[in-house]
């Protein structure tokens, strides 16, 4: 069974693989293997980049035979978390030397797509016009807790408002290996419908390799979909909801909830056909996740492919 082209629109390219993190936590020959043998899979349209720390780079450079010029190493490069504006800046400009040093080795084999890096509190809208002139047009991802998540998406919104593209995104972390990791439904919701508002890219991390929300046994708390996520941040858009109603669908637990067929997407009652869902897409990009195999697994197991 094909998947429908709804569940493809939804999709496609959304699969950031992190294999180096927790839970599956691998060494990074083993990850960059196995992100090799997926980029050369049939379901290869669901896989986006590698997340690979900067720190990493130097010693990724050996394992470029890996890949080859039709299969090249496609990278979102993760910055070190730093605890002040001051410190962010002096690890961006690194981060940004190392980034134009990588890409620049094997321009066959390698390249970088964009970077992820935890914004620190302190940060305002004159040291984000900094960050800007330091990557350029590189598409960024500014990581803040969920509690910050409306201030840090406004002052993003207003960078991206002086910019031609708006290549400045929001992370949200959305779980990890402990209950307490997990944010609640009530707590992701706004931060679904204040990308909407301002037009910022959103992207997720952790806790997010299964399609819908569940209880896990090994986390002891129920983990959040990525069916629920990334439908919930395009029909927030597409509907103009509230984040109550965007927080009714993130708790959503039954498939027969969702439909897909080759003309639209639904969940209950509200839909989207497949050009609007393209066009949102541009601003719900990706979720990271530890496994490739999970999310697809599930999803047969579902019969959605």
């Amino acid at each position: 069974m094909a998947a429908a082209a709804s569940l493809r629109a939804l999709l496609e390219h959304s699969i950031d693989y992190a294999g180096m993190f927790p839970p599956c936590s691998l060494e990074l020959e083993p990850a960059l293997t196995n992100h090799a043998r997926y980029a050369r899979l049939d379901d290869r349209w669901m896989l986006n980049a590698f997340v690979l720390p900067v720190a990493q780079f130097d010693a990724a450079k050996q394992f470029l035979a890996l890949f080859d010029p039709s299969h090249p190493l496609c990278i979102s490069a993760l910055g070190p978390k730093t605890e002040n504006a001051a410190a962010f800046l002096e690890a961006l400009e690194e981060t940004d030397a190392a980034i134009r040093s990588f890409a620049a080795h094997n321009v066959d084999l390698v390249s970088i797509s964009q970077l992820e890096m935890f914004l620190p509190g302190d940060v305002d809208s004159s040291l984000l016009q900094e960050a800007r002139s330091i990557v350029g047009d590189l598409p960024a991802f500014w990581e803040a807790p969920a509690e910050r998540a409306e201030r840090t998406i406004a002052l993003l919104a207003e960078d991206n408002s002086n910019a031609d593209h708006p290549t400045f995104g929001y992370k949200m972390r959305t779980g990890g290996v402990t209950a307490e990791a997990f944010a609640a439904s009530a707590q992701i919701a706004p931060a679904l419908v204040a990308p909407a508002t301002h037009q910022v890219p959103i992207k997720f991390t952790a806790g997010l390799h299964h399609p819908l929300r569940q209880y896990r046994e090994e986390v002891k708390t129920k983990m959040h979909g990525f069916l629920n996520m990334l439908g919930a941040a395009v029909l927030a858009a597409e509907h103009r909801w509230d984040a109550a109603q965007t927080a009714a669908m993130l708790e959503d637990e039954s498939v027969s909830s969702f439909k897909f067929d080759d003309e639209f997407f639904a969940w209950r009652d509200w839909k989207i056909d497949i050009k609007r869902l393209g066009d949102r897409r541009r601003f719900v990009t990706t979720f990271g996740s530890c496994s490739f195999d999970e999310p697809r697994e599930d999803l047969r197991a579902l019969k959605l492919f």
